[in-house]
């Protein structure tokens, strides 16, 4: 069942150390996922084919609310997470309510660091950590077209005719 992919810090620090001893490639991405598109499926796809295991950071609402502004996100941080854990690329979810996801990034020790190409990857929050220990920043290209936010834009003005 896909919310036993969901994990709290603590619980996947075990986890990853466990994977790590028996030689697995941890790959880290984090981010809001806030509608679930064929975009965020695709990237994490990707992801997921640069080494053994996925973990998606996701984002709390409180963190979207900081960043994104008080109307979203619209999808609740419990509701996103399992929609994330469904999806057969993703082997763990996990929440953080920072800004940045920088503490579970130092926590976890991924080996590869993976964000959209819209990244510079020396600005990709995490990256100096993972060159303390050789672990790599990678970005994927986004699908063309394809964000929450034209997502919302286009139910607006759907709605509005």
């Amino acid at each position: 069942m896909s919310v036993k992919k969901i994990k709290k810090l603590k619980e996947l620090k075990k986890i990853v150390d466990t994977l790590h001893r028996q030689g697995k490639k941890i790959v880290f991405t984090n981010g809001c996922f806030d509608i679930l598109h064929w975009g965020h499926a695709m990237y994490l796809q990707k992801a997921k084919a640069k080494g053994d295991k996925l973990i998606v950071a996701l984002n709390s609402d409180s963190s979207i609310k900081r960043l994104k502004g008080k109307s979203r996100p619209i999808v609740s941080e419990n509701d996103r997470a399992k929609m994330i854990a469904a999806l057969e690329s993703v082997d763990y979810v996990t929440v953080f309510g920072e800004d940045t996801p920088l503490k579970t990034i130092k926590t976890l020790k991924p080996d590869m660091l993976v964000k959209g190409s819209d990244w510079n990857k020396n600005n990709i929050v995490g990256s100096g950590i993972l060159s303390k220990y050789a672990g790599k920043v990678s970005t994927i290209k986004k699908a063309k077209g394809r964000s929450t936010t034209n997502l919302i834009n286009k139910i607006v003005k759907s709605s509005r005719k």
